[in-house]
C-alpha cells in the first residue's frame, strides 16, 4: 500500500518540459556505425520535467534517506559507525583526487608510502604481517584468502584437501566464498553456550581438511574461549585457520588473531576502520595472512628499498584480483583513521563499543529474551518471549514498528540458530543518550506486543510504503514502469 510516495519521475512528466536543450544535436548522424540490431525500433519513454521539478524530485527523495548521519543504526554484524567528516575532507583533497594509477612510482611516493603504511599497520594490529590492499569488500577478501590457502596447498601436493569447515552460525558470505574458490564445505555444530562444539568438531577434520572459517567475536557476539585450541586443532590435522575479521571492532587493539593461531583474515575497512558504508560500494577487505602464506598474495604489493617506495609482484602471487591498488581513496580514510586515534585510541574504541553493547543487553533483558545472556563482545541477539509470541508477535513486527519509532531496525532472523533473532550493534559512537532512546522504544514494542496491539502488524504507518509482501518482491520485482511495459 503506498502513502504519502514521492511521485515517481513519470508522474510528474508533462510532455515538452526540458531541463536543458542541446540545439544542433544530429540523432541520425549519431546512429551512423551502429549495428541495426542494437537499434530500437521507437523512441524511448523518458520523463519530461523542467530543471526545478527535477532537483525537488530529488531532494525530496534525499530527505527520506535512512542514515548513521541522521538516526541510530543497531544493525547488528555490519558495525554501522560514523565516518568522521575530516576523512571526507582529506579525501576529497586534489593532491588524492588527481592522481592516476598508471602514473610513474616516482611521481607518486606519498601514496605508495600511504599504502605500505597502512599495510603495516593492518598487519600489527592483527598479527598477521602479510597483507594486500586489494580486495573490495569483505567477501571479495574472504575468496582471495581461500585462493591464497588454494595456491599453498598446491604447492605442498596438498590437492587432495579441499574441505572447509564452518560453523553453523557463520556469515552466509562464507560458504558463498568456499564454493567460488573450489572448496566443499562442512558444517561444525554450536554448542550450548553459542561457541564451537569441540567434539563436533574434531570428528569432521580428516586428510581431506583444507582448513576452517571461523567468526571470532562469533554472530552471537560471544568470543570464541577456545580458539587457541581450535586453531591447533586445523594445524594438526594439516589445514589452515581463516578468520572472518567482520567483528574485529571488538577486539582491536585487545587481542592479535595472529597470536591465538590464525593463518589468514579479512579486515571490513567500512566496518572497523570507518570508512563509507554501503551502496554496492566502494569498499575495502584487505587481507592479513601468516609470514609462510605471504608470497601468495595478489599482486602488486609495495616496498619500501633504500628509502624509495616500489611496487613488487610476490614470487608465487596468485595474480590480480582488482585492478590497480583497491579503492585508494578508501584506504585513505582508513589510514586517516587510525592515525588519529593511535594504538591507544583503538583499544578505547573496542573497549567502548564492548560497554555499549552490554549496556543495551542489561538494560533489556528482562522485558526481551536473550537466550545467551552473559558478557557479549560488540553485539548481542535477542528475541522476543514466548509471552510475546502467545500474542502472535514477531521478529518482522518488531522491526517494523522500530521504523515507525524512527530508529533502523538490528539485523533480523540472524544469525539462523536463534529462531526470531533480532541482534543488535551499538557501536562505540553512540552516546548513552542515543542508547537510553532505543532502549526505551524497545520497552516500549515489547509492552505492546503484550497487549496485544493490532497496531504492531501494520507498522510501519507513517513511511511511503506499509507492510509489502516481501517474498513476492523478490520473486516479481518491479523494475519498470507501466508505461514502458509495451516497449521492445
Amino acid at each position: 500500500m503506498r502513502r504519502t510516495a514521492v511521485p515517481l519521475l513519470f508522474e510528474d512528466s508533462r510532455p515538452g518540459r526540458r531541463t536543458m536543450r542541446t540545439p544542433g544535436a544530429d540523432l541520425e548522424a549519431a546512429r551512423q556505425g551502429l549495428p541495426a540490431a542494437e537499434l530500437r525500433s521507437k523512441q524511448v519513454a523518458w520523463p519530461e520535467l523542467g530543471e526545478l521539478d527535477l532537483v525537488r524530485h530529488f531532494t525530496r527523495l534525499s530527505q527520506r534517506n535512512f542514515a548513521i548521519t541522521t538516526n541510530f543504526y543497531p544493525l547488528g554484524s555490519c558495525t554501522m559507525k560514523y565516518n568522521p567528516v575530516v576523512h571526507e575532507s582529506l579525501a576529497a583533497q586534489p593532491t588524492w583526487t588527481g592522481l592516476h594509477p598508471l602514473q610513474d612510482d616516482n611521481s607518486v611516493q606519498g601514496a605508495l608510502r600511504l599504502l605500505h603504511d597502512l599495510a603495516a599497520d593492518l598487519g600489527a594490529a592483527t598479527g598477521l604481517p602479510g597483507v594486500t590492499l586489494h580486495p573490495a569488500a569483505g567477501a571479495h577478501g574472504e575468496l582471495t584468502a581461500l585462493m591464497v590457502l588454494r595456491a599453498w596447498l598446491d604447492e605442498q601436493g596438498q590437492n587432495q584437501r579441499r574441505t572447509i569447515l564452518i560453523p553453523d552460525s557463520a556469515h552466509g558470505t562464507n560458504p558463498a566464498s568456499c564454493t567460488l574458490a573450489g572448496f566443499r564445505v562442512v558444517t561444525v555444530r554450536s554448542n550450548e553456550q553459542g561457541l564451537t562444539d569441540m567434539d563436533d568438531l574434531r570428528a569432521h577434520l580428516g586428510a581431506d581438511t583444507a582448513g576452517m572459517m571461523i567468526t571470532n567475536p562469533n554472530t552471537l557476539g560471544l568470543f570464541e574461549e577456545n580458539i587457541a585450541e581450535i586453531c591447533q586443532l586445523v594445524h594438526d590435522a594439516g589445514g589452515k585457520v581463516y578468520m572472518d575479521g567482520a567483528n574485529f571492532n571488538a577486539i582491536m587493539g585487545v587481542a592479535r588473531p595472529g597470536d591465538f593461531g590464525i593463518d589468514m583474515m579479512h579486515l571490513n575497512l567500512h566496518k572497523t576502520m570507518s570508512t563509507p558504508h554501503g551502496g554496492g560500494g566502494p569498499g575495502a577487505g584487505p587481507i592479513c595472512v601468516h609470514q609462510d602464506l605471504a608470497k601468495y598474495l595478489p599482486a602488486p604489493t609495495v616496498v619500501c628499498s633504500q628509502g624509495k617506495y616500489r611496487l613488487r609482484i610476490p614470487e608465487a602471487s596468485i595474480g590480480r584480483v582488482r585492478a590497480f591498488h583497491g579503492n585508494f581513496l578508501v584506504l585513505l580514510r582508513a589510514y586517516a583513521y587510525i592515525k588519529r586515534l593511535g594504538a591507544k585510541g583503538i583499544r578505547r574504541v573496542a573497549e567502548n563499543a564492548v560497554l555499549n553493547a552490554n549496556y543495551l543487553r542489561v538494560r533489556l533483558q528482562d522485558a526481551w529474551r536473550v537466550p545467551y545472556n552473559r558478557i557479549c563482545m560488540h553485539e548481542f541477539v535477542a528475541r522476543p518471549t514466548k509471552a510475546m509470541r502467545d500474542q502472535g508477535m514477531h521478529t518482522l513486527d518488531v522491526a517494523k514498528r522500530l521504523i515507525e519509532l524512527g530508529y533502523h531496525p538490528p539485523t533480523v532472523y540472524f544469525p539462523l540458530v536463534v529462531p526470531e533473532a533480532i541482534m543488535a550493534e551499538p557501536t562505540e559512537t553512540e552516546s548513552k543518550e542515543t542508547l537510553d532512546g532505543f532502549i526505551e522504544a524497545m520497552l516500549q514494542v515489547a509492552a505492546e506486543a503484550l497487549a496485544g496491539e493490532e497496531a504492531l502488524h501494520q507498522a510501519p504507518r507513517n513511511m511511503p510504503v506499509t507492510r509489502v509482501d516481501e517474498a513476492k518482491a523478490v520473486k516479481q520485482p518491479q523494475l519498470r514502469h507501466p508505461r514502458h511495459d509495451s516497449e521492445e
